[in-house]
This record gives structure tokens, sequence and C-alpha cells, in this order.
């Protein structure tokens, strides 16, 4: 389908249900500027939203029913509260709809029964949090739909929930923060452990600055054995340290957590999560400072952690960042949670379109398929439209 995403989702309705939706809300992807599986390690992260969305239009159902269509699958996908409220039930891009549901009703609401239609902008499986914005839009669907007493502060948990519990991928708290809670022109800045968050501007335009990100093209996969391995082997290291979570290893000791642990792998695996976490504590005080052409080089460092520490990057996302950088960016790293996704590069916004086909350059040389390139502003988080 073409078209403004907000009118496939209304055009997909009318053609689903022969019906007008009685509202539609939009949740953004998003891409984390800094901090790279700290989530999960009750540490800190600086993601911001973007201007691709997921619209979900919907209108209220039969009670304990709930119907759902999206343009990336023309059949759509109908389940009641027995199915709901049993975790793998439901299955494919319409567990993130159920789950929804289900952490609703978990959490003692009323959730009222729904027709829905979803069409998107953000790409699947790129890292950009596409399942996040699925969940968000939802969630604020239904909360709508059913006048619900939920504050938007509780909706990133639930949303969180609906992703580990019942679809089964173990990620962190960032994703559903981001795309919930973000506002414009602003990164935001997020204590995993506290859920304290703080709105950090991000004036790219008034810097000069933009932020390229590349699709790789390279499928991101969350609920995928790498990343549950990841997040066991950093909750080990915390046991044996004896702390509660990564997040508490100060920078100034981690030499001699480093040695308290018995294999080179692990201390790998720590030694990423406590200097990323630092990582972002000197991005945001850069930034609040007005310093955001001087983030670069910790965008940099970032990578390389990633890359060598917690070995998550693949040859594409590699080749994107070594050649934005050759091109003049500022400072170039993946994204996401790892084994493909996007890049970020920051870039004097009059250098975007030179660093984007320096990329596409690099990938033609070694064989790969085109990357996808787009320059984004921060937008701001779910909402109706």
């Amino acid at each position: 389908m073409s078209g403004d995403v907000a009118d496939r989702a209304t055009e997909g309705f009318r053609q689903r249900y022969d019906a007008e939706p009685a509202g539609r809300w939009a949740a953004p992807g998003r891409v984390n500027l800094i901090g790279e599986h700290t989530d999960y390690n009750d540490g800190f992260v600086l993601p911001f939203a973007l201007p691709l969305r997921t619209v979900v239009a919907a209108t209220p159902g039969p009670h304990g029913r709930w119907t759902v269509w999206s343009e990336l699958d023309d059949e759509p996908v109908e389940f009641g509260a027995a199915e709901a409220d049993e975790p793998g039930r439901v299955d494919g891009w319409a567990a993130y709809v159920a789950g929804v549901v289900w952490a609703l009703r978990a959490a003692g609401l009323d959730v009222p029964g729904a027709r829905l239609a979803i069409a998107s902008d953000v790409p699947v499986g790129s890292g950009l949090s596409s399942s996040a914005a699925i969940e968000s839009a939802v969630l604020a669907a239904l909360v709508d739909l059913g006048g619900l007493d939920l504050p938007t502060d509780r909706w990133p948990r639930l949303a969180q929930r609906a992703e580990n519990d019942y679809v089964g991928a173990p990620t962190g708290i960032m994703d559903q923060s981001a795309v919930v809670r973000a506002e414009e022109g602003h990164a935001l800045f997020l204590d995993c452990r506290t859920e304290e968050i703080e709105q950090i501007p991000f004036d790219l335009d008034a810097a000069g600055l933009a932020v390229l990100v590349v699709d790789s093209r390279a499928p991101h996969r969350h609920a995928d054995g790498e990343y549950a391995a990841r997040r066991e082997s950093c909750e080990r290291a915390a046991a044996t340290l004896g702390v509660t979570a990564l997040r508490d290893v100060p920078t100034a000791d981690l030499d001699a957590a480093l040695a308290r642990l018995d294999d080179d792998e692990t201390r790998r695996r720590v030694r990423h999560v406590v200097t990323e976490n630092q990582r972002v504590l000197d991005t945001v005080a850069l930034l609040r400072a007005g310093r955001a052409r001087d983030i670069g080089p910790l965008l940099t460092a970032s990578h390389a952690s990633m890359r060598d520490d917690f070995e998550i990057t693949v040859p594409e996302v590699d080749t994107a960042v070594e050649a934005a950088l050759a091109a003049g960016a500022h400072g170039a790293r993946m994204t996401g949670g790892g084994f493909g996704g996007c890049v970020l590069a920051l870039v004097d916004a009059a250098d975007a379109d030179a660093v984007a086909d320096a990329v596409t350059a690099a990938y033609a040389e070694r064989g790969f398929a085109a990357p996808g390139t787009l320059t984004v502003l921060p937008a701001p988080g779910v909402t109706p439209v």
C-alpha cells in the first residue's frame, strides 16, 4: 500500500470491516543514540523516537473478542479472551496485539473488545523497534476505546510484559519507554532501574547536524538465542560479583571486577556493559552542555565495544560504520540488539547525502544488498492522529 501511513490504516479498516474507525493512534519507531544492552542490566540508555510510525485504526467490538488486520498480512486474526489469557495461543505478528490484551487484563483492567487495522512505516526486522511501536499503538487504542484508568507512565512496563511474557522476547524497558515517552527535539535519558526519565535537548538543526540511519538489510531478530545468551551471561556475572545488576559495577572498579571472573568471554561482556553505561553518562553531559558535535567519538567507541567485547555486530553493520566514518561522519555505531539491524551516524547536515552515498558504494564493493538510508530528527512518542 502507498500513501500516508495513517490514511493506509484508515483505508485498510474500511476495506476489512466496511465501517469507519472510531479513532487512530500512532506510535513511532526508535533508535538508540547510545546505551546498548544496558537496559536489562538496570543501566542507562539514550534513545529518541523516529518520524517513522505505526498507526492503529480501531473501533469497539464484541466484548471479549478482538479482530486485527495488518497490511503486512491480508488475512485478519481473531482471538478471544481464552487465547489472550494463555501466552503462546496467538502467534506471529498478532501475538504483539494479543500480548497487549493479556498484559492489560493481567493488570486487572476491563479491556474492551475491538476491531483493529494496522499500517506501518517502521521496517520490520531492522532494529528500529517495530514491535514496541505495534504494542504501544495498540495499547493507546485500547486504553482510549475502553476509557481505562491507566497513566502513561505505566504503559512502557505493560508493553514490555507483553513482549517478554506473551511473545517471548527478553527485551528490556528501553524500547517501550522511548516509543511512549519521547518528546520531539529531545533524546530520552532513561534510568532503567528507577524508570526515571529526563528529556535531553538534541537540537540537531541548530548545530548543523543530522543523524543518518542506515538499514543494513541484515535482519535483526530479538527473540533468538544469541540475545538471550548475552542477557544470561550478564546475569550470571552479576551474581558472581555479588551485585544486583552490572549497573552496580563502578567504572573505577572495573579492572578489579574483571579479575574476579573466570573466563575471558564473560569479562568482555561485563566490560562492554560497564563502559557503555559510562558512555551514556558522558554523552548526556555533552548534550546538556550544548556540545552535540562532540559526542561522535563516544558513538564510535560504543560500536567498537559491541563489535569486540559483546560480539553482536555483523559484516554489513561494520561496513556501514567504517564507510560512514571514512566519509566524514563525526561518529557512527550500530543501534539495536545486534546481529543485523541499523547503524546511525552523526553527520554534518550538508554532508548527509554524501555519507549515505559512500555507505551504498561500500556495500556494492562488498557485494551486499543495497542499504536503506534515512536522515532523521527526534520525533514525538505515541499520540492520537
